[in-house]
């Protein structure tokens, strides 16, 4: 045996890999086939800068650019019965979940947090992607079949916990990104005050191929595509995520007849001269803005479930 060919050399060639591998990382767009270096997508929030294709995003990621500063409190969402169906296919369900929890370092398929959107309080749910699918916000689908009928009910609960945002009297704006399907089409991601889709992205509940092959016809050119949908109504704006932070400051404002920003950056230029950067002026509002965004994002004041299985 040689064992500066079989070991040595080996060890030596991990070593490097771990230091280069993450800055030799280029990024192939889906559409074009673009070759983007990783820092400079990273650089233009995961939006090839020449297609303008929106890459997938980390929940975790959505939030530090959402909220001022990047700061916010996580919300952990109640405890939920691991397998009450007692479920077992080639491995248990409570070894599946496991595994994803481990890897996603969640207990749900949901990541939520609070914090402030231009000074204003402001609740946020983002779907976390986990090694297996689950149910939570827009960008998911439908239902896990290791829970049956369980999952299935999570829908009319997330409906209900909408409501009482409603009876509240405080707005609940929906991000749809790329792909919101199944279940979270038919429940909370359709029911709120305001939609926004991102460019591109995929909305429906079953998908196109499954409709083709049901009706067997040809779908429309960008059929199910956030721009096709805004044409017909479903959607209020497609918006792109460069925009996206500044359109849910103005919406929830505007829905809770806040003061513009600019009015607030204004009144203390007029009083003490300077004026202060926005984001940094005036006191804090008391009322709570709720979003789902990525919407693949659950709900937003802890009513969490499990993220949905793509349809």
């Amino acid at each position: 045996m040689n064992w500066i060919k079989n070991v040595v050399r080996p060890k030596i060639r991990g070593i490097w890999r771990k230091r280069d591998g993450r800055e030799n990382k280029w990024v192939k767009c889906p559409e074009t086939g673009q070759m983007v270096f990783h820092r400079d997508l990273e650089a233009n929030q995961f939006v090839i800068p020449g297609s303008g294709y929106h890459m997938r995003m980390a929940a975790r990621t959505r939030l530090e650019r959402l909220f001022d500063g990047g700061e916010f409190e996580q919300i952990k969402p109640p405890e939920v019965p691991l397998d009450p169906l007692k479920f077992r296919d080639e491995r248990r369900y409570t070894d599946r979940l496991k595994d994803a929890r481990a890897k996603t370092g969640l207990d749900d398929a949901i990541l939520l947090g609070t914090g402030r959107l231009d000074g204003l309080q402001t609740v946020a749910a983002m779907p976390k992607d986990p090694p297996m699918n689950a149910k939570s916000c827009a960008a998911a689908g439908g239902a896990r079949m290791q829970e049956g009928i369980l999952s299935l009910m999570q829908m009319p609960r997330t409906t209900i916990a909408v409501q009482r945002l409603r009876e509240a009297r405080l707005p609940y704006l929906v991000v749809l990104t790329h792909p919101t399907t199944g279940g979270v089409t038919a429940s909370y991601a359709m029911l709120g005050d305001i939609h926004i889709a991102e460019p591109g992205a995929l909305i429906g509940f079953a998908g196109p191929r499954v409709i083709e092959q049901t009706i067997r016809e040809k779908l429309p050119a960008g059929f199910q595509r956030a721009e096709y949908l805004l044409e017909h109504g479903m959607v209020d704006m497609v918006v792109h995520r460069h925009d996206l932070r500044a359109t849910l400051s103005r919406l929830c404002r505007m829905l809770l007849k806040a003061p513009a920003l600019t009015e607030i950056i204004a009144a203390p230029a007029r009083a003490n001269g300077p004026v202060p950067e926005p984001g940094q002026s005036g006191e804090a509002d008391t009322d709570t803005a709720d979003l789902v965004v990525d919407a693949p994002g659950d709900r937003a004041r802890g009513d969490a479930a499990h993220k949905d299985q793509t349809a």
